[in-house]
C-alpha cells in the first residue's frame, strides 16, 4: 500500500527466453550458474548462439557444458575460471581446443580465487586479498601472461605477510538457473550454490531462469531459501528442463546418453558444427529442442527420485 492507502502492483519481470537473452550485448562479461554437469544454463546458451552474440567473456568457478557450447560456437574471447569438465563424460573439449589454438584467453585461477573476485565486486571493493595463490604457477601465469592487470602482490601493513590482491570482478550479466522464482524475481535454489550468491550480488544485471514461476506467497512461506531477492533481478524466464542435459537437484538427473553424444561430437570441430546444426540452430526454441532429445517420455525418465534428489 502507498501512503495514500492505494494498492500497489508488484513488478512482473517474466519474459521469454529470447527477450531475456537480448539483454546481453556483444563484449559483455557473463557469470554462469552451473558447475560441471550440474545446473548449467544450457537453454540460455542455445539462445545466445541463435542470437549470434559475439566477443563474450565467461566467468565461473567451474565451467561446464553451457560455457563449452558458447566457446564451440565461436562467441567467446575470454574465460575467467577455476577449472572445468563434464564430470565422468569427459573434458570441456571446445574450451580446451580454443585455448590450444589461441582463439580464447584462458584467465585461469583457483575456484576460490574466482569466488573472491566476485565477493569484492559484491561488497563494492576494488580488490580482495587472498593467500592461496602464493607460490603457484597459476599466479605466475596470471602475472606474466593472461591477467597482469587483475592481480597484484603486496605486503600486509599490519602483519608484514605477503598477500595476493585480486581485482573485483563485476559481470555485466549473471545468469542463474533456479528451482523456482516469483514474477518479481525472488528466486529459490536447492542444493549446492557454489559461487552463485557472490556472482549475482556483484553483477550489474541478473537473469533468473526458473524451472517454475510460483506466486509470491509461496516464496514468503520460507524466505530463508531465497538466494536472490527480486530487487536485484532484471528478468525472469520460466523454462522447465532449461538445464538439460545437465542435472537439476530434486528435479531431474543428468541425461547420460545425450552427454555422451555431446562429448563424442565435440572431439572435432566438424562434430561441434553437426551438434549445433541439429540441436541449436535446428531447433526453433527450447521446447523444440526437448522434442529432439526425446520429448516428454525422455524428460519423465530423468525425473529425480524424491528422496535422493537425483
Amino acid at each position: 500500500m502507498t501512503a495514500d492507502g492505494l494498492a500497489t502492483t508488484s513488478p512482473n519481470k517474466v519474459v521469454s527466453l529470447a527477450e531475456a537473452t537480448a539483454l546481453v550485448h556483444d563484449g559483455d562479461t557473463i557469470a554462469l550458474s552451473g558447475f560441471a554437469c550440474a545446473r548449467n544454463a544450457v537453454a540460455f546458451s542455445h539462445e545466445l548462439i541463435r542470437q549470434g552474440k559475439r566477443d563474450l567473456t565467461l566467468s565461473a568457478a567451474i565451467l561446464g557444458m553451457d560455457a563449452d557450447l558458447l566457446v564451440g560456437a565461436g562467441l567467446v574471447t575470454r574465460c575467467i575460471y577455476g577449472g572445468g569438465s563434464l564430470d565422468r563424460f569427459g573434458p570441456i573439449q571446445c574450451v580446451n581446443r580454443a585455448y590450444e589454438q589461441g582463439t580464447i584467453v584462458s584467465e585461469y585461477y583457483s575456484s576460490l580465487a574466482v569466488c573472491f573476485r566476485y565477493l569484492a565486486g559484491a561488497l563494492g571493493l576494488p580488490f580482495m586479498p587472498i593467500r592461496s595463490l602464493l607460490g603457484s604457477d597459476l599466479l605466475k601465469r596470471l602475472q606474466e601472461d593472461t591477467a597482469p592487470d587483475n592481480v597484484r602482490l603486496m605486503e600486509c601493513p599490519f602483519t608484514g605477510e605477503q598477500l595476493v590482491l585480486l581485482r573485483a570482478l563485476v559481470p555485466d550479466i549473471a545468469v542463474l538457473h533456479v528451482h523456482m522464482a516469483d514474477a518479481e524475481g525472488n528466486a529459490r535454489l536447492y542444493g549446492p550454490r557454489w559461487d552463485n550468491a557472490e556472482a549475482t550480488k556483484a553483477a550489474r544485471q541478473v537473469i533468473v531462469i526458473a524451472e517454475e514461476v510460483v506466486p509470491t506467497d509461496v516464496i514468503r512461506q520460507q524466505p530463508e531459501l531465497t538466494v536472490v531477492p527480486g530487487f536485484r533481478v532484471n528478468a525472469v524466464v520460466e523454462l522447465p528442463y532449461g538445464a538439460h542435459p545437465t542435472s537439476m537437484f530434486r528435479c531431474y538427473d543428468q541425461d547420460a546418453d545425450h552427454l555422451r553424444l555431446y562429448s563424442s561430437k565435440t572431439r572435432t570441430e566438424a562434430g561441434v558444427a553437426e551438434y549445433l546444426d541439429e540441436y541449436v540452430f535446428g531447433a526453433s526454441d527450447h521446447y523444440d529442442y526437448l522434442e529432439r532429445v526425446g520429448g516428454l517420455k525422455r524428460m519423465l525418465a530423468l525425473k529425480a527420485d524424491p528422496i535422493l534428489g537425483y
